[in-house]
């Protein structure tokens, strides 16, 4: 298993030289700052890799650019509207530079509108660190109240619409927009303003698409650039739904075990893969992730390890960011059924047998409290929770070797 660390370039509050002393051995990363639909150009792939490559004095730092996270899919793609053909081309031609530049691993989501949803990005635990939150009944009366979807009302039990009607009615204003904007936080590009009106104009672009349709528009976008990746010897990995269930009326199609395999179904090639992320899928009490792991790995190019707690009965609910060996997900257990996969690659010859991984998310301690980084990326947070990994995967082969 290979060590990663995702950064997000220069501004990241968590410098390359960290990086390197947390003890990674790789780095994902991505050009954010280039609009989605355009290409990445050699230039502009150069330029992050010698980031990558030098700390902030000047003096090499030992890394190197090894996963990129994410390409981002327009929403044009996924809803086969405007300009959705010149984005895919533009796709192909970033695999093709991002090959020539040494990158052989490409994570992507196909979300409709969020890339990710959390009510809260900083809930206070009982130890004093905070982590990220998704809170069902706040997300409900974000959507049946400031958002005021149509038809939202069909997608909550009673329990579910009472209380967020007791929660609205003691709603001031401060925290209604601290609500709002940590939902649209989730957004492409919310580094952006958005308001609720851009949110409403985004879900009704989605007006008669449902799942089967964005499969389809999956399978499509899939048929176009999976053989230029296969050329290339990339090897591409959708990242799953997060949460992964239905929101604001939105298709998803990466959520479930059949999911996954429907993905990798849809164009069989080894250069077609996923993402097993073990907190976005361990948010649903339904999927299994150690056995998704025995029956998915050969699909498995890329690995997001964290953990959440989930607060609720059944298969979906509220649930809170944990530590990394201490959630509902067996980690362990995840942990040995990925050796398991390693070892059968190894024996098949297959030049990928190491699969990267990354400490994802984590919750902000100590100096990560002050320190104003990215949501869900603290550098004490993941830290720990690599280092935890790191003794899993430690202890896990010592007893099999």
């Amino acid at each position: 298993m290979r060590q990663t660390w995702r950064w997000f370039g220069p501004k990241d509050t968590t410098p390359i030289e960290y990086v390197a002393q947390a003890g990674a051995e790789g780095v994902v990363t991505a050009l954010h700052h280039v609009p989605t639909g355009t290409v990445w150009t050699p230039k502009e792939i150069a330029r992050r890799q010698a980031e990558v490559a030098t700390r902030r004095n000047g003096t090499p730092s030992s890394l190197a650019w090894e996963v990129v996270e994410s390409l981002p899919v327009s929403e044009d793609i996924k809803k086969q509207k405007g300009d959705w053909r010149a984005h895919a081309e533009a796709w192909r031609e970033s695999l093709r530079n991002l090959a020539a530049a040494g990158i052989e691993v490409v994570c992507y989501n196909f979300m409709p509108v969020l890339d990710w949803t959390r009510t809260d990005l900083a809930w206070r635990l009982p130890s004093g660190a905070t982590c990220m939150r998704f809170d069902l009944v706040d997300f409900a009366m974000f959507d049946l109240h400031l958002l005021g979807r149509r038809g939202a009302e069909h997608d909550y039990d009673e329990t579910i619409r009472d209380e967020a009607d007791r929660r609205f009615a003691a709603l001031d204003a401060a925290a209604a927009d601290r609500l709002v904007q940590t939902v649209v936080c989730g957004l492409p590009g919310a580094a952006e303003t958005f308001t609720l009106e851009d949110v409403r104009a985004h879900i009704a672009e989605y007006d008669g698409i449902d799942a089967e349709r964005l499969r389809a528009n999956h399978a499509a976008f899939l048929e176009t650039v999976v053989p230029e990746a296969e050329r290339l010897r990339l090897r591409l990995c959708c990242h799953p739904d997060d949460p992964p269930v239905p929101l604001l009326g939105l298709p998803r199609i990466m959520s479930t075990e059949d999911d996954c395999r429907r993905i990798v179904r849809a164009v069989e090639s080894p250069a077609n893969g996923i993402t097993l992320c073990s907190g976005s899928l361990g948010a649903r009490a339904d999927n299994d992730l150690p056995g998704m792991m025995d029956r998915l790995g050969a699909h498995v190019h890329f690995l997001h390890l964290r953990n959440v707690r989930r607060e609720t009965r059944g298969v979906f609910g509220s649930f809170h960011e944990a530590e990394h060996l201490g959630g509902n997900t067996d980690i362990v257990a995840l942990v040995a059924a990925i050796l398991r996969e390693e070892a059968r690659r190894a024996e098949a010859g297959r030049p990928d047998r190491s699969i990267p991984f990354r400490p994802d998310h984590g919750q902000d301690m100590l100096d990560d409290l002050g320190r104003k980084g990215q949501p869900g990326y603290p550098a004490i947070g993941r830290l720990r929770g690599l280092a935890e990994l790191r003794g899993v995967i430690h202890a896990l082969e010592a007893t099999t070797s």
